[in-house]
């Protein structure tokens, strides 16, 4: 059977460079709980942990300003039964810093109160969460839109990996992107 390493083993030993940029590398990497532009609460984390969604869902909706609050929250299938958990690596630093980007030209796009993007990685268990994208605004296409956005560009442009762990003992591949991924995403730049 292959060997499996902890993913935050891995990241603390495999990109000694996201500590020279500040990031932290340990079990809970998060780059930015800060804003996005005046007032314009911004919160990505790249961590272990599991995602609270309602905590976050609730610190962007506090606003009196916010009509809309849309979320995303994907989940790890267990793919008909077969799949044991799903591994996630990403790139310290550098995932947490494109996601930054994505958010940026989100907030340029469309008027957001607030944005959350927060990506796990380690071994993911069927039924727990993934990923969680949050945004707010006054009204609702703008959050819509902007939570779409984000999600798209999160899946094709930041540098996350997955693998597959199955329930008979094996390891899979990494797993490639769809060309769906990609199609989505790409429609933003016709827009």
């Amino acid at each position: 059977m292959a060997e499996t390493r902890n993913s935050a083993d891995l990241s603390a030993t495999m990109y000694d460079g996201a500590r020279e940029t500040g990031h932290s590398t340990g079990a809970s990497a998060s780059m930015k709980d800060g804003s996005l532009g005046p007032g314009i609460p911004l919160d990505i984390r790249v961590q272990a942990e599991r995602i609270d969604v309602g905590a976050v869902a609730s610190r962007l909706a506090g606003s009196g300003a916010v009509g809309a609050l849309v979320t995303f929250t994907g989940y790890c299938r267990d793919e008909g039964g077969r799949l044991k958990a799903l591994e996630l690596e990403h790139y310290p630093g550098m995932a947490e810093r494109q996601i930054e980007k994505i958010a940026r030209e989100a907030e340029e796009r469309w008027p957001i109160l607030g944005c959350a993007a927060i990506h796990r990685y380690g071994l993911i268990a069927p039924g727990d969460e993934i990923v969680l994208v949050a945004c707010s605004s006054a009204h609702r296409s703008a959050a819509f839109e902007a939570a779409s956005f984000l999600m798209d560009f999160m899946k094709t442009s930041a540098p996350f990996w997955k693998r597959e762990h199955l329930v008979d003992g094996t390891t899979g591949g990494w797993v490639e992107s769809k060309d769906t991924d990609d199609a989505a995403a790409d429609r933003w730049h016709r827009l």
